[in-house]
């Protein structure tokens, strides 16, 4: 079952634009990007979920993300939100063959200003994941802090995504970033600044660490205990 919070839209906004884009690729879109979408799997086995916590997904996709990070920690409770009607339809057939549809909830909502209670009947969540979206989001930052604002008391948000391909070679970067732009893919070079403005704003502490000689990111958030 597939949750909503998003009214009736138009045909250009940000949700119809995703169901366009992923309608067809949905059915290829793990298939292709296991090869580019590096550091996924190395931020689940970082999220360190506690027993009987929770974990949601913002930009959940398919669901193989949230299939594997249930896996990963039998004892959580996992949920998801996208934006795409297309890939959560995709995402929930997904959750259903893994035999996780008990522990796995999916959810239709707008990053920048879901409401986790009114959704999810979740107050906050233990840990927050963020995988290879924020390039895609235009509000991005919205997305950052109010991903944030949702954690639970000692609780984290983990973000992988594009670097700033610092190490790797000219060539590269510019094949990399002109290749990446025909999706409407931006590297957010500034992803540094922000996870510092994020975690000065809220009182929280903030880290990040290049991967993969800078293809990739991933970025850190916590809500210290008190």
């Amino acid at each position: 079952m597939i949750l909503s919070e998003l009214n009736p839209r138009a045909p250009d906004d940000p949700a119809s634009l995703m169901d366009r884009m992923y309608r067809r690729q949905r059915y290829v879109y793990d298939a292709s990007r296991k090869f580019y979408l590096l550091g996924r799997d190395e931020l689940i086995e970082s999220l360190a979920i506690p027993p009987g916590g929770s974990v949601l997904e913002i930009g959940c996709g398919t669901g193989r993300n949230l299939v594997k990070a249930a896996r990963t920690y039998p004892t959580a409770q996992c949920f998801g939100l996208d934006v795409s009607l297309e890939m959560l339809d995709t995402a929930c057939q997904a959750v259903n063959r893994a035999g996780l549809s008990d522990r796995i909830r999916l959810a239709k909502a707008d990053a920048t200003c879901f409401k986790p209670d009114a959704l999810f009947g979740q107050p906050s969540f233990d840990r927050i994941f963020i995988s290879y979206a924020l390039s895609m989001i235009p509000p991005w930052r919205d997305v950052l802090m109010h991903s944030a604002e949702c954690l639970s008391v000692g609780g984290s948000l983990h973000v992988v995504d594009f670097g700033d391909q610092s190490g790797l070679p000219a060539w590269f970067q510019s094949g990399l970033t002109r290749w990446l732009g025909w999706f409407d893919v931006t590297p957010r070079a500034d992803l540094r600044l922000a996870v510092n403005d994020v975690a000065t704003t809220l009182n929280m502490r903030g880290r990040v660490a290049s991967l993969f000689r800078g293809y990739a990111v991933h970025a850190v958030v916590e809500r210290a205990f008190r």
